[in-house]
């Protein structure tokens, strides 16, 4: 097991969760090669979907914050106007305590998602070391190397191997050729190995001709494994374009290339679509430009950016989004349905509890929000009843017999807006 980690990203806080998720990976793998069916690709769909069932509960609550939150933008609206362009302290402080009671009596944080996206960055973050460096990870992956880096070591190559790593000009590698310990030595070229284009593999022959063989195994073996059909996945789309462009124009090799970004571009774009927070018709002129904004850039910000980072890279995104997706249409389906008096008599009691903490009367303050929200509902009613009592006077009115009352006040009421003119 030591073997297998000596590679691994070491950091304190991301290299744990790493070790772990890569744990799930190479178990993953390990259950299609018994299959018969060992491919990268194919562990990374898995492995994503894996992933995003053991965030599912972060996920809800975070969905669950975020269709709230629609639904309390008018009771929110209110409390903005009742203090708008108040800055003393004291009605600072009356905000502060009445936007914290509204919070409470739906049940939600004010940190809102932004808490739970502190809990999963970790995570994603943790991912990218994964996918940048499968060999670490996936012992089975790393096991064909074994054999070209013994010979490279026996001919006393590995300075070779540092010139070839940097013409790579990579950098989400850091090998260490010159540590006394042989076998991270070994790690090193394999990460190295691992990150060759087809051009770098044509380097490694020439440079060690005596492992031509052993080199061409490998190539073979990576080509069943760390391929998606003609795309190598630890190689990034941008120079698969410029490799299918300087092949003889292999514009197979350049449409596939292109498709990875393009894919997930339309994937973000799906996501946006189906987040309830992105349809909210409440927010503010100013918050809805700042998300519009911020839908338009970030789509384009993941298909810039999947050009430069490994192919595999961008299938986790793909297959995020798709998953995320179709958790949103399910998600968006189940709370679509809730009833928000049973929520707010749920939590009438504990956030009765909270406001008791703050020293803060905040039961008054829940019981004015729950009031303020029946009596706007009220007048919305009220004020149909109003308009359909008018619209019927004024139809008895018009149908009025000659010298009855109502034509009487038909006249007085014409004599009014001829002088009122």
């Amino acid at each position: 097991m030591s073997e297998l980690l000596l590679t691994a990203y070491n950091g304190s806080i991301l290299g744990p969760i790493a070790k772990g998720l890569g744990w799930i990976m190479d178990k993953i793998y390990n259950f299609f090669s018994f299959l018969g069916f060992g491919n990268i690709a194919l562990t990374i769909f898995v492995f994503t979907i894996v992933v995003y069932l053991l965030m599912f509960p972060l996920t809800y609550k975070q969905q669950r914050f975020s269709v709230i939150s629609r639904k309390m933008q008018p009771e929110m609206k209110a409390i903005q106007e009742k203090y708008k362009g108040k800055k003393d302290q004291t009605s600072m402080q009356k905000q502060q305590e009445e936007t914290q009671a509204l919070y409470d009596k739906y049940g939600i944080s004010m940190v809102g998602s932004c808490g739970y996206m502190i809990i999963q960055m970790p995570i994603l973050f943790a991912l990218y070391r994964v996918f940048y460096n499968v060999p670490a990870y996936i012992h089975s992956v790393k096991d064909i190397f074994t054999d070209v880096v013994d010979g490279i070591i026996k001919a006393d190559g590995v300075p070779k191997i540092q010139k070839i790593f940097e013409g790579l000009g990579t950098k989400t590698i850091q090998p260490d050729f010159t540590n006394k310990d042989i076998n991270v030595v070994k790690d090193s070229i394999i990460d190295v190995l691992y990150k060759l284009p087809a051009s770098g593999w044509n380097e490694i022959k020439t440079s060690f001709p005596d492992l031509a063989s052993k080199t061409d195994d490998v190539i073979k073996s990576l080509k069943h494994i760390n391929y998606l059909f003609n795309l190598n996945i630890s190689d990034t789309p941008l120079n698969l374009i410029k490799t299918g462009w300087a092949d003889n124009k292999n514009f197979a090799l350049i449409i596939a290339a292109l498709f990875i970004p393009l894919l997930s571009y339309a994937s973000q774009l799906l996501n946006i679509k189906l987040n309830p927070t992105t349809n909210n018709g409440e927010q503010s002129d100013q918050m809805a430009q700042q998300m519009k904004t911020m839908n338009f850039v970030m789509p384009l910000f993941s298909l810039f950016i999947a050009f430069s980072v490994p192919v595999g890279l961008g299938l986790y995104w793909i297959a995020g989004a798709v998953v995320r997706s179709i958790q949103m249409v399910f998600l968006n389906k189940h709370f679509e349905k809730i009833d928000l008096e049973k929520i707010i008599e749920k939590n009438k009691d504990k956030a009765a509890a909270k406001a008791e903490k703050r020293g803060i009367r905040q039961a008054q303050i829940y019981e004015a929000a729950r009031m303020s929200t029946k009596k706007s509902m009220l007048d919305k009613a009220n004020l149909a009843s109003d308009e359909e009592l008018l619209n019927r006077a004024s139809e008895l009115r018009s149908n009025a017999s000659k010298g009855s009352l109502a034509a009487k006040a038909n006249l007085v009421k014409e004599f009014n807006e001829k002088n009122n003119k």
